[in-house]
C-alpha cells in the first residue's frame, strides 16, 4: 500500500520528473517490457497541467534508439523531454577542453562522434556491460595512472539496476574499482548529480520546490531530487528493495506501489486545498 501524506504537495505542483527504467519499463530481451499502468500513467500526465519531463541514467544506447524503444512500448515521448548523461558528458568534454578514454557500451559511442579522443587526458565510464572485462578495466586504469591529474567522468554512479530476468551490476561498482586503485573521486555526470537535476528545472522553467522526482532508486533518483530541493517519491517497482525503508542517510518523501499509483494520488489532489 502507498503512503498518502506525501500527496499534500500536489496541490502546489508545477511539474514531474520522471526516472525511466525501473518506472516505466523493465529493460531485457528485445525491447524490454512496459511496468503495467505506466503507459496510461505518462500519457494522463501529458493531459493535466503539468510540465512533463524524463530523467534518467541509461547509457546503453544513444537517445534517439532510446527514445524510439519506448515509442514502440507505448509511451508518448519524445527527445526533447529526455536528459540522459552523455550529451551532457559531451557539454562537459568540450568545455574544458579534455580527451575522453571511453569505456562506454558500443551503442553509445556516436554520442562521441567530433570529440577528440586522440592521446586521452581523462577516461569517461557508462554502463559498459560485457565490456566492463579485466583487459578493458585495466586499460582505464592504465590511462588514469599516467595522468599527472587523473579526471574520471562516470555516467551515473548506481549499484544495480533490474531487466527482465533480474538485477544487473550498474556503473558505479566499477567506478568505485577506478577511484579506489587511482586514488581519484570520479566526477558523475547524471543522477544523483546536482547539476544534471538542475539542468532539467531549468529546461522546465520551475523552481525545485515546484518539481517531483518520481523513480525507483532511493539514492540517485530520490536523493538526488532532495539535495536540490524537490520532492522525493519511491515506487515500489524497478530496483526498489525493502531495506530501502531503513536506508541510513536518504527518506523518500513518498512511496507509492507503481507509477500509476502515483499518478492517481498526485492528479486526485490537483486543485484541491
Amino acid at each position: 500500500m502507498a503512503d498518502t501524506g506525501w500527496t499534500s504537495c500536489a496541490t502546489s505542483l508545477k511539474g514531474v520528473i520522471l526516472d525511466m527504467c525501473g518506472v516505466l519499463y523493465d529493460s531485457g530481451e528485445g525491447d524490454g517490457v512496459a511496468i503495467p499502468g505506466s503507459v496510461e500513467a505518462v500519457r494522463r500526465l501529458k493531459a493535466s497541467d503539468l510540465k512533463l519531463r524524463f530523467c534518467t541514467n541509461e547509457t546503453q544506447a544513444v537517445r534517439e534508439k532510446f527514445v524510439a524503444k519506448l515509442q514502440r512500448l507505448g509511451f508518448d515521448i519524445c527527445i526533447s523531454e529526455v536528459f540522459s548523461p552523455a550529451p551532457a558528458a559531451v557539454a562537459v568534454l568540450r568545455e574544458r577542453g579534455l580527451r575522453p578514454h571511453l569505456l562506454v557500451y558500443d551503442a553509445l559511442m556516436p554520442e562521441f562522434d567530433g570529440v577528440d579522443k586522440s592521446n586521452p587526458n581523462c577516461v569517461v565510464i557508462g554502463d559498459a556491460a560485457e565490456k566492463f572485462s579485466y583487459a578493458n578495466m585495466n586499460e582505464a586504469f592504465r590511462v588514469l595512472i599516467g595522468l599527472e591529474k587523473p579526471t574520471l567522468f562516470s555516467l551515473g554512479k548506481g549499484k544495480y539496476y533490474k531487466e527482465t530476468d533480474g538485477l544487473k551490476l550498474d556503473v558505479g561498482v566499477y567506478m568505485k574499482a577506478l577511484e579506489y586503485a587511482c586514488d581519484v573521486e570520479a566526477e558523475v555526470i547524471g543522477k544523483p548529480s546536482a547539476t544534471f537535476f538542475l539542468s532539467v528545472l531549468n529546461d522546465m522553467a520551475l523552481q525545485p520546490h515546484e518539481v517531483m522526482m518520481i523513480g525507483d532508486d532511493l539514492v540517485n533518483d530520490v536523493g538526488g531530487a532532495q539535495q536540490v530541493g524537490m520532492k522525493g517519491v519511491q515506487v515500489r517497482t524497478g530496483k526498489y528493495r525493502p531495506s530501502d525503508q531503513q536506508h541510513p542517510t536518504v527518506t523518500a518523501d513518498g512511496t507509492a506501489d507503481h507509477l500509476a499509483q502515483a499518478v492517481d494520488m498526485i492528479l486526485s489532489r490537483r486543485g484541491k486545498p
